[in-house]
């Protein structure tokens, strides 16, 4: 019995100084991999900004050429004042039968076909039916089989309003290929369940418009319609993907948009061109129906249709409408008091070392937002992680739709290597993008470490809850989209890493807007984001409303 007491007084101090040395390891091993990803990063920053640079070496002579090839001629002028009202004044109007349907709906047609052969923005339009659904509409009112004033804004809220559509997401009938040079045309059996909603509200469909090819470019041009040119500079691009919609909103072309956001792909067009463009918080709206496609898990929390507008007043008018009922709880029109919102700002990245300085006109506009909101400044440290966070989750997701999905027989149209050659030599049917997205999968997926990833997500958790904590339920964060306003053609490939400003946050799942604040010196659009926590859409719409009446709102392009 002694050496056995003895046995476990000796046991003891081992077992303390063995906790120690583990306690020890855990933190040294913790610590070489915080430097380790670091230093990875650091190397990634540096390759990444090498590659940038070798870009711009054959994008910017190449820009200035297609640009240089482009008129600088300017729209017509916007004649008919119908196009001048917000979608709630006219739905308010036509409501009330001071305003019939099918003028409003002829109105935009006609400024559709007076702007496209300038800004190639519509894929293709259903004019003709528009105007059969707008005649059916204005002989309901008339004959009060439509409803009451009351209950046609519970139900049909959009009643009469035509209403764009971008081509990724399904229209019955119409035109679904989401600018991919196919061997036969591919149009869309039904509906996508947002634009079922559309429906649902009264809104009529007038066209579906342009995207880059399966929506992978943040500048909008494919090899089936062509480029979109951005209407205040018939040079310049409209952004993308959604720049077909942005370009016809701008323009008067269109007055309410039904967008898809994925990585800034409503909100960087709606800066380029001077709209409203908005990212709902997940599920919100239904995110199926949209081409490509995609059946992983996370896809809802990254990817979510959008809208887009000129009047900060349409913007929960058009989401109430999107809607999905069997979706994620959301507060549109819950009265909110400007002074009880809590601001924040940031000026760029922190900076992240990796994004391009961000243009001092946009400095200043930031500056003037954040001085009338009375927004406090704040470093929020782990944003100079936005693009190694959100470039790994978006190339991580299980079967996203790209040109290598395989087809119904099992097998891919074509292979990395074949596509990759076929591209260098000037064979490949798809742009860049499509081509680049598959090399890049596979190197996400097959030669980062774990534990490289595990960190990653470790810092997306984090900086989610560094937002959270920040802005409850009452506050909105203030911040850039992109380091420039509008740029020249093509010129977005030097300048891939500065659109993590916009991805960040789909990567979060926050909702976030580009809100139009002014010009800069070659009185192109200025914007700036605001962004909220999930589910507070209401106080990124109040803001928005706000910057409108306080700097002026969206501004009619440049006209003959």
């Amino acid at each position: 019995m002694k050496l056995t007491g003895e046995s476990t007084t000796m046991t003891s101090p081992l077992k303390a100084l063995v906790e120690f040395l583990r306690l020890i390891y855990t933190k040294c091993y913790r610590k070489l991999v915080r430097e380790c990803n670091q230093q990875m990063s650091y190397a990634i920053r540096r390759l990444l900004r090498a590659a940038m640079c070798v870009f711009s070496w054959f994008v910017m002579p190449y820009s200035q050429c297609v640009s240089g090839r482009i008129a600088r001629r300017k729209l017509p002028p916007i004649e008919d004042p119908l196009l001048l009202l917000s979608a709630t004044v006219l739905a308010e109007r036509i409501r009330r039968r001071e305003v019939r349907s099918e003028d409003v709906v002829r109105a935009y047609m006609n400024r559709c076909q007076q702007v496209n052969p300038l800004l190639n923005a519509i894929v293709e339009d259903r004019f003709a039916k528009a105007l059969e659904e707008a005649r059916e509409v204005d002989r309901q009112l008339d004959d009060g089989s439509a409803g009451t004033v009351e209950e046609l804004v519970r139900d049909k809220p959009l009643l009469g309003l035509p209403v764009s559509i971008k081509e990724s997401l399904a229209v019955e009938g119409m035109s679904n290929t989401a600018g991919r040079k196919l061997r036969e045309k591919k149009v869309a059996l039904e509906d996508a369940p947002v634009v079922r909603q559309i429906r649902r509200a009264g809104g009529i469909v007038l066209l579906v418009s342009n995207t880059p090819e399966l929506c992978l470019c943040w500048e909008t041009y494919n090899q089936c319609t062509g480029l979109t040119r951005n209407p205040h500079n018939l040079q310049r691009t409209a952004g993308g993907s959604s720049g077909g919609e942005a370009a016809l909103i701008a323009a008067a072309g269109s007055l309410l948009g039904v967008t898809t956001d994925i990585a800034g792909s409503s909100r960087l067009p709606a800066l380029f061109t001077g709209v409203f463009g908005h990212k709902p918080s997940p599920y919100v709206v239904s995110p199926y129906g949209h081409h490509p496609s995609c059946d992983d898990e996370n896809w809802g929390s990254f990817f979510t249709p959008g809208a887009m507008c000129r009047y900060a007043e349409d913007l929960p008018l058009l989401l109430g409408a999107m809607r999905d009922p069997e979706g994620a709880p959301v507060t549109l029109d819950k009265p909110v008091q400007l002074t009880a919102i809590k601001s924040y700002y940031m000026e760029n990245d922190g900076p992240s070392g990796l994004t391009r300085p961000i243009d001092p006109d946009i400095v200043r506009a930031i500056r003037d937002v954040a001085g009338h909101l009375g927004a406090q400044r704040v470093h929020l440290k782990r944003l100079r992680w936005t693009l190694d966070i959100s470039m790994c989750k978006m190339l991580r997701m299980k079967n996203i739709e790209t040109i290598y999905t395989p087809q119904p027989n099992g097998k891919p149209d074509t292979t990395i290597k074949r596509e990759v050659l076929k591209y260098l030599l000037g064979f490949s049917t798809s742009d860049m993008p499509s081509v680049m997205i598959g090399p890049m999968q596979h190197i996400v997926n097959n030669y980062i470490p774990q534990s490289r990833l595990d960190f990653l997500d470790g810092q997306t958790e984090k900086l989610r809850k560094d937002f959270i904590d920040l802005l409850g339920t009452d506050g909105v964060f203030i911040y850039p989209g992109f380091p420039n306003t509008a740029h020249r053609h093509y010129r977005i490939f030097h300048k891939l890493v500065d659109t993590t400003y916009m991805m960040v946050f789909n990567t979060l799942g926050l909702p976030a807007a580009s809100c139009m604040v002014g010009l800069d010196r070659e009185k192109l659009p200025i914007g700036v984001q605001i962004v909220a926590a999930p589910g507070q859409d209401h106080l990124i719409f109040a803001v928005a409303k706000e910057l409108e009446r306080r700097f002026g709102g969206w501004v009619p392009p440049p006209s003959e």
